[in-house]
């Protein structure tokens, strides 16, 4: 009796433990640990023939990784799935050894330093690869004349249930006070570092468009890049290109979103439409939208809508968000 009584608290005492690394969100860089400054993306050579490799932090000396040949998403890499090679990784010491998922790809890899090398099934080196710190060329991008900035680091106050982090940054789960019709958009968004997560628990928020269509945000780095992932418009179309980087960099959308026309009884005659770059990389054109989202919190409808970015339980950190109405 005793036995199980101990075994019951020993396991009760251990749910809390649990859940905490599956929640926990992590904002500064300097607190990440170990696991991150491993995470992130190499590229190197092999021979001529140019590779991309994401790692992605799983926790507790845990990775998955996918190389790219060709380059990295967005840099070379041309989507073919028979070019994408997974595979999972492992602290060792302090170096974290890499095998590829598929036995068919006998060669390995060890990071160590900042740096990944490659070994063939012979052990023989056949590639040094550095880690990249890519940066989207449109960060601090500034608003033209005529945009409406709906956030420079000053204040919130442009946003219902506007809230600033210490450091001057706006937080997830607000809707901006004006409403807008046909614009383009520019906004600036970090996600937390969330390595015990998975799927949508992973540094999940959204950007609704007119509070009606979500352009997702969620800690997709490494991933699919499918329609409930970062850059997809939820059940209606995944992005071109996952351009999702690691957590704790600043990324960037920029779009031209169209609203839906109605006629005089207040019918839909058009559907809206939007055009995306993630991090200056296109990802949809001119995507139709034949409807608003689920979880939308603003019906489809004749009337103008606000920006929405949701509050999905993780922190997010927002800034430089301004928007050009079209007439």
């Amino acid at each position: 009796m005793k036995l199980v009584l101990l075994l019951l608290i020993v396991s009760v005492c251990c749910i809390p433990s649990i859940a905490q690394d599956q929640k926990q969100a992590i904002l500064d860089p300097a607190e990440a640990g170990a696991d991150f400054d491993i995470q992130g993306e190499y590229v190197g050579m092999v021979g001529e023939l140019k590779i991309g490799i994401q790692i992605i932090a799983d926790g507790g000396g845990k990775f998955r990784s996918v190389g790219y040949i060709g380059g990295l998403p967005g840099d070379g890499f041309d989507g073919a799935e028979e070019k994408k090679i997974p595979g999972t990784g492992v602290m060792e010491g302090d170096v974290c050894v890499l095998t590829p998922s598929n036995p068919d790809h006998a060669a390995h890899g060890e990071i160590k330093d900042g740096n990944l090398t490659m070994f063939n099934k012979d052990k023989v080196q056949v590639a040094e690869c550095v880690k990249v710190y890519r940066r989207s060329p449109t960060l601090g991008m500034k608003a033209p004349e005529g945009a409406v900035v709906l956030f420079d680091g000053t204040t919130a106050d442009h946003f219902q249930n506007g809230r600033m982090s210490a450091d001057n940054l706006l937080m997830e789960g607000v809707t901006s006070q004006q409403k807008f019709g046909s614009y383009k958009l520019h906004l600036e968004f970090l996600l937390s570092y969330m390595p015990y997560a998975r799927g949508q628990g992973r540094a999940n928020s959204g950007l609704y468009h007119q509070g009606r269509y979500e352009v997702q945000i969620l800690d997709s780095f490494g991933l699919d890049g499918k329609d409930n992932e970062c850059g997809g418009i939820y059940k209606i179309a995944a992005p071109q290109v996952n351009m999702c980087f690691p957590p704790l960099s600043w990324q960037t959308y920029d779009a031209e979103f169209h609203a839906a026309e109605y006629d005089g009884d207040g019918k839909k005659s058009k559907n809206a439409w939007v055009t995306v770059k993630h991090n200056n990389v296109l990802i949809h054109e001119k995507q139709e939208l034949p409807h608003g989202t689920t979880a939308a919190p603003v019906n489809e409808g004749p009337e103008d809508g606000p920006l929405f970015l949701q509050n999905h339980g993780n922190p997010i950190r927002f800034r430089n968000i301004w928007v050009q109405p079209i007439d």
